[in-house]
């Protein structure tokens, strides 16, 4: 899921965006619909034909990181590879929510009180590092490793730059091994605009002994969450998991 507390997984579905320029008429026409929802499915990318690449190699790039360089990780990142200040376009995740989309059930849930500094967690089922406001702790059952289809929404503000070629790549891995990629385009957001989209997550098949690997060893699984504006790396979000709750 999207490693962020500021907020934060090949076709993109077409919709619509909700958002908001900032104007009074336009928080009435968005209040009185609802909010209109861009659902994303991640591309489709065999990760296994970009050339292997190293985060050293990566953070000797400095500011040129690509959508291509990263896809060629074949471990987590260590540390993050790029700075807070990087985010030129003051894009700003307020709400993130993940549910399961057999059922509907809401599994995790997150948001950003008006006027407020760091994500809180609603249902104190994730603990983050408010002073990087870039990493967060889920801990979620074992039920969830069998999921298959997951949507995790999420709300985000723009600054006063239109963006263009919006993307997020999201890497899963466990103990060291690429367990799943999803690669999403959020496409153009225009300037000081309120967005709001759902990511749809097909989660591959895991055999029984590694979901009791995962489950036995909790926040070994991590991901990293990489943002990219025209194929500039913009930000990098962090997030490690643990499957042993209920238990």
């Amino acid at each position: 899921m999207h490693g962020s507390r500021n907020k934060a997984a090949p076709t993109v579905g077409k919709g619509h965006t909700d958002a908001d320029t900032g104007t009074e008429s336009n928080r009435r026409d968005r209040k009185s619909v609802g909010g209109m929802l861009k659902k994303l499915k991640s591309r489709r990318s065999q990760t296994d034909k970009w050339p292997v690449v190293t985060e050293d190699e990566l953070r000797a790039l400095g500011g040129d990181i690509s959508p291509d360089h990263v896809l060629g990780l074949r471990a987590v990142t260590e540390d993050y590879l790029c700075k807070p200040e990087d985010n030129i376009y003051s894009i700003d995740f307020t709400r993130f929510k993940i549910r399961d989309l057999e059922t509907g059930t809401v599994l995790f849930e997150i948001a950003k009180p008006p006027n407020c500094g760091p994500v809180e967690a609603e249902e104190g089922c994730g603990d983050a590092d408010v002073s990087a406001g870039r990493f967060v702790r889920y801990q979620f059952t074992p039920a969830f490793l069998k999921l298959q289809t997951v949507g995790a929404t999420v709300e985000f503000t723009v600054g006063d730059r239109p963006i263009n070629n919006f993307r997020m790549i999201e890497r899963h891995y466990f103990q060291g091994r690429l367990l799943k990629n999803f690669d999403f385009d959020f496409g153009f957001c225009i300037p000081n605009s309120r967005n709001t989209c759902e990511h749809i997550y097909e989660f591959p098949q895991l055999s029984d002994d590694l979901i009791r690997q995962m489950v036995e060893h909790p926040y070994e699984t991590r991901s990293d969450s990489f943002y990219f504006v025209d194929n500039k790396l913009i930000m990098h979000n962090k997030a490690d998991y643990a499957y042993n709750g209920g238990q």
